[in-house]
């Protein structure tokens, strides 16, 4: 290696990542897993340029970076390595950026990228666990979408036959001001479970949103009852001028390169699609999967039991004490079910397409999706339901519980005023 290759070398190894990390971290994966679908992918590529800086192969990573450059012209990061690769053939570089303008805030945010896009290749997900939020598919959703906010990463994951299977995965922006959205104009991203909306094309929105947008469902029956305000978190493309965005610059959505919400789109169904949001994804193994699904699905099983029973004592301890719904509280709801059921002479209620997500983070949450089929001695009906269920003195008990109605979308708090009537128009 020559004297400028193994400077070049040794200020990369420095400041973008640690030297063991480059040098001692497994291969990026195999061109044939499914998470590399995109052997061609920007970061693959990217990952193999630092690889031949590393091993002194510096020919070899210009080579590649130069295709890299021109494939992606509005890639930061990819034009501020390549200038350094240029730079460093000639003379020694003092730093990262050499060649570049870039005020210290903004190579901070492009080594941020580096590294986060780097993490991600250099130690996937293991390939025997699962996200332990993902307990059980229903018919329709052929996928769903989790985000992990700690790595600056958006998984896709099939419904292979009721298993989760990991198909894609995406660098992402999320909140200048972290996660755990709390309160409107917080620039936060919320955590928790979601489901997409809308899709808006891009040709409806400013260019700030470049593809398009896939809106969510913050805030959720969960978060208004636990306080939570706010309003427009997406899922959307990057302007036109850009590749992509550091880890933290959003005002609160999720935002992604425009060839990559594209793709992602392409597994999303409105009204569908789950989008679990996680500061660190929980994994597990999927026989603990199996065992956690099966223990809820039975206390899911003794409420249906006890609502057939008509016993509203049996039935109304399946009820947490904060429980809300439709305006009612514990007391309102104990009231009004006792009066049903004298109207009663027998009920009968089926549940199919059951959806089961567990929330992510500390709190015990379980959110439970399903088609409720009831037909009683004086009303038939049939209705798709949501509960949030919430572990109470050492069980499982129902929170919340509505009918699911369509959901519309609302614009994010940053979204240009005068925008709002055209982008109201298109939906």
């Amino acid at each position: 290696m020559t004297a400028i290759a193994a400077d070049v070398c040794a200020v990369w190894a420095r400041v973008l990542v640690t030297t063991a990390l480059l040098l001692s971290a497994p291969a990026v994966p195999a061109a044939d897993t499914p998470r590399d679908a995109g052997a061609d992918r920007a970061e693959a590529r990217f990952a193999r340029v630092l690889q031949g800086m590393t091993s002194g192969k510096l020919p070899a990573a210009l080579e590649e970076m130069d295709r890299l450059a021109e494939r992606y012209p509005n890639w930061r990061l990819a034009h501020l390595v390549h200038g350094d690769l240029l730079l460093a053939r000639t003379a020694p570089i003092a730093g990262f950026g050499n060649t570049t303008n870039a005020t210290g805030e903004r190579l901070e945010d492009l080594r941020a990228e580096a590294l986060a896009r780097l993490r991600s290749l250099r130690d996937p997900p293991p390939a025997d666990r699962i996200p332990r939020y993902l307990l059980q598919f229903d018919s329709s959703q052929n996928s769903a979408i989790v985000v992990d906010a700690s790595r600056s990463r958006v998984y896709v994951y099939e419904n292979a036959e009721g298993t989760p299977r990991l198909m894609q995965d995406f660098y992402s922006t999320l909140g200048k001001n972290g996660v755990d959205k709390l309160r409107e104009g917080d620039r936060k991203t919320p955590l928790g479970v979601y489901h997409v909306t809308a899709r808006i094309p891009g040709s409806k929105l400013p260019d700030l949103y470049g593809w398009g947008a896939l809106p969510i469902s913050y805030p959720n029956e969960w978060d208004r009852m636990s306080g939570r305000s706010g309003y427009g978190i997406w899922l959307h493309g990057v302007p036109s001028d850009t590749y992509a965005r550091a880890p933290r610059a959003s005002d609160g959505c999720i935002a992604l390169a425009n060839t990559d919400i594209a793709e992602l789109a392409k597994r999303v169904r409105v009204g569908v699609t789950p989008v679990i949001i996680a500061d660190q994804i929980e994994w597990t193994t999927p026989g603990a999967r199996r065992d956690e699904r099966e223990a809820f699905m039975a206390d899911l099983e003794a409420w249906r039991l006890d609502w057939e029973s008509l016993d509203a004592g049996r039935y109304l301890a399946h009820y947490a004490r904060r429980f809300r719904s439709t305006g009612m509280d514990i007391a309102a709801w104990s009231v009004y079910k006792r009066r049903v059921n004298t109207s009663k002479r027998w009920i009968k209620v089926s549940l199919d397409n059951v959806s089961l997500i567990r929330g992510p983070g500390r709190e015990a949450l379980m959110v439970v999706t399903f088609d409720q089929d009831y037909r009683s001695s004086n009303l038939d009906q049939r209705t798709r339901k949501r509960q949030y269920w919430i572990m109470e003195d050492g069980r499982w008990r129902i929170a919340h519980e509505a009918p699911v109605t369509a959901a519309g979308f609302a614009l994010p708090e940053s979204f240009p005023r005068q925008r709002v009537s055209f982008v109201q128009g298109g939906r």
